[in-house]
């Protein structure tokens, strides 16, 4: 059984910063403080790494329960 690149619990942790991320643009996109403005990432790439997130905490979490991450079907087409 091969070992995940990246482990259940690493995975989950940055889905949950990610998550945090969305939280945070949810409540201002950008905000000043003094002369400095800080632009928040926007909220179309924070999905897109929480979607990527998501599948990795998924596939670690199959691969560490033993379970395979991906099945291969083969089919013959017959013409009956």
């Amino acid at each position: 059984m091969s070992k995940p690149l990246i482990d259940s619990k690493t995975a989950r942790e940055h889905f949950d910063a990610w998550l945090q991320a969305e939280l945070q643009v949810s409540q201002g996109q950008s905000y000043t403080i003094g002369s400095r403005t800080l632009t928040r990432v926007h909220i179309s790439e924070i999905r897109k790494m929480l979607d990527y997130w998501r599948n990795k905490v998924q596939e670690a979490e199959m691969i560490e329960s033993g379970r395979n991450v991906s099945r291969v079907r083969r089919f013959i087409p017959r013409d009956l």
